[in-house]
């Protein structure tokens, strides 16, 4: 064909507004609650916050409300307009964490039917606007707050932390909080939801935190007595932050030089062997928290992982690489939109393997010293593990995460998993190799649960033995007499024990 185009011609523009069912499509971004609630952190930090507050509001044992509150710049009617429009942009200073602009919206209906944002500024009134999922679907009808409360709201929070000026974020019908708080499902919910939450924001705001003049607050209340359950300050968890380097030529800075940039300083780090400090256990498992660590002004924005510049493997798993972005990445760097993650092009991969120090050494020296720590680590305690398959769906993600420091693990190989099925009231478990599955006998699990709710990582303790006792019939294809033999006496001593579970139940139902 010789009439090939490279230009498309038009003939004219039609206006094409977005459907409201782009609302819906905005609030399924797949923001986890810690990314969500970071992303509001980080407008925070844009409105030059040194105190950001967040609430959780109960009423009893019902949650009802989240609140973010800071005493940032504040927003006037204008701005808050536009911050609250969807698809609404405004011009961000060069060293703001936002980017695209739809975080606000995005992160607060991926988890919440409705926010509020009221706000003031030193000249202007108290303003406040309400999306509503109900309304956004109708086409994009967003309330205009009460002024009366959204002054009072303003007030709710004077001097702690809003003085002159300020915002407050709300979120109502949070879809994570539990439907129904009794017997103890609120407080367990707020134990392991606000340490989850305060490690996130430890870490990717660590700089920040550090910093003297800078501070968030985690607090729990309750609306209708007033009484403050939980206060406490979020401490940074610095991810280079080991107290003695794994090797005393480390940590040493490597340039890589970047098509289309300014050279990249890479700040190689590698940790002391057997860590157990939460600056090293916060990010994942071994596998997970390996690798490169991009800032963007001085926002951790992606905590591990070799961007397929190689595969993560325990070896390496002291190894860590500290990269602050320029602040035009051009082509080469991506961001994701809720931050959580750095896209590379293959130029990158070619300026790590160009990648020097100031000695000439290049970067692969990094890698292979940090592999020296870690087995030379391995020779002293006396002991050689064998590799194992690790752990999968089934095993609390806790449980996995000390399997895979304690034990090396099986490259490529599908993880051993663990469910409850029925099976013949003779059986306590069995084992289906091809899919790599333990099954337990659902007949017995309410007695072994104690009356406590069943869930997929539930059990933890039998599932973690059960793994234990059993990962290595899996690593070989045939089962030899000897192995039988272990199967069926497991098989005999565990259908007793567990009867006398369901034995000691039925005494005390008695």
């Amino acid at each position: 064909m010789t009439d090939w185009k490279f230009d498309v011609p038009t003939t004219g523009s039609k206006h094409l507004p977005p459907d409201a069912r782009y609302v819906e499509a905005l609030s399924s971004q797949g923001y986890d609650f810690e990314t969500a609630v970071t992303d509001l952190v980080d407008n925070s930090v844009d409105a030059g916050a040194k105190d950001v507050v967040i609430h959780f509001l109960r009423d009893g044992d019902r949650l009802v409300s989240l609140l973010v509150v800071d005493d940032g710049r504040g927003m006037d009617e204008e701005a808050l307009d536009i911050a609250m429009t969807v698809g609404g942009r405004r011009d961000y200073d060069d060293k703001a964490l936002g980017m695209f602009g739809t975080g606000l919206k995005s992160a607060s209906l991926s988890h919440a039917e409705a926010v509020t944002v009221v706000s003031t500024t030193k000249r202007t009134r108290t303003v406040g606007r309400r999306w509503l999922m109900e309304h956004a679907r109708a086409g994009f009808q967003c309330d205009i707050v009460d002024a009366d409360y959204a002054q009072t709201l303003i007030d709710r929070y004077a001097q702690r932390p809003i003085v002159w000026q300020g915002t407050v974020v709300r979120w109502d019908g949070v879809k994570d909080f539990p439907l129904h708080g009794g017997g103890g499902q609120t407080d367990r919910y707020l134990h392991r939801t606000i340490n989850k939450l305060g490690l996130h924001l430890g870490l990717y705001l660590h700089r920040f935190l550090a910093r003297p003049d800078f501070n968030i607050t985690i607090a729990v209340e309750d609306v209708r007595t007033g009484t403050v359950y939980l206060d406490f300050g979020v401490e940074p968890l610095n991810p280079f932050g080991y107290p003695v380097t794994g090797s005393a030529d480390y940590p040493r800075t490597f340039t890589a030089p970047v098509e289309g940039l300014t050279d990249l300083p890479l700040t190689a780090h590698i940790w002391p062997a057997k860590s157990n400090v939460d600056e090293y256990k916060a990010v994942g498992s071994v596998i997970d928290r390996q690798g490169f660590y991009f800032y963007r002004n001085d926002r951790l924005v992606q905590a591990g992982g070799w961007n397929n510049f190689r595969q993560p493997e325990q070896h390496l798993s002291l190894a860590r690489v500290a990269v602050d972005l320029p602040a035009k990445p051009g082509d080469v760097f991506r961001l994701t939109v809720k931050k959580s993650g750095v896209e590379t092009s293959p130029g990158f991969t070619t300026a790590l393997e160009q990648a020097t120090d100031g000695d000439g050494r290049p970067f692969t020296d990094f890698l292979a010293a940090a592999d020296t720590v870690y087995r030379t680590a391995r020779k002293r305690s006396g002991t050689t593990r064998k590799p194992v398959i690790p752990p999968g769906r089934g095993i609390a993600p806790e449980v996995r995460q000390t399997i895979e420091e304690e034990l090396p693990l099986q490259p490529y190989e599908d993880p051993v998993a663990v469910r409850w099925q029925k099976l013949d009231n003779d059986l306590f478990f069995e084992l289906d190799r091809e899919d790599r599955t333990i099954i337990l006998n659902q007949h017995y699990r309410a007695a072994i649960l104690g009356g406590r709710r069943g869930g997929l990582n539930d059990a933890p303790l039998l599932k973690s033995l059960m793994y234990l006792l059993l990962h290595k019939v899996f690593e070989s294809e045939y089962a030899g007499p000897r192995e039988k033999d272990n199967l069926q006496l497991w098989q005999s001593v565990l259908v007793s024990a567990a009867r006398s579970e369901l034995d000691r139940v039925g005494d005390d139902d008695d």
